[in-house]
């Protein structure tokens, strides 16, 4: 996303990264798809399923496959990575937003 301002288009930013935007979207919507997530969030398809590998792969989701289709969940037990947050767990960040 761009923003033009004072006639210079310069790339927006937000307080969360894709992968928080990933598993907040997961924890409401379990059984989304890759292409809904990408178009709901706004990224692309291969970079979610790259961030989806990175939250599996870190325990954070769990993916269930039922026929062809992925069901997610998110571990809400697990902390946060970063060392300022490492109290609280991802569980109170999904609170915020639900």
């Amino acid at each position: 996303m761009y923003v033009l301002l004072l006639g210079v288009a310069t790339k927006s930013w937000t307080f969360l990264s894709n992968h928080g935007h990933v598993m907040l979207f997961l924890a409401k919507n379990p059984d989304a798809t890759i292409r809904n997530m990408a178009d709901e969030i706004g990224i692309t398809e291969r970079a979610i399923l790259g961030i989806v590998g990175d939250l599996a792969g870190a325990g954070y989701l769990k993916i269930e496959k039922v026929g062809r289709r992925n069901f997610y969940k998110v571990n809400r037990q697990l902390k946060f990575r970063h060392q300022l947050e490492s109290h609280k767990s991802i569980g109170n960040l999904i609170k915020v937003f639900s």
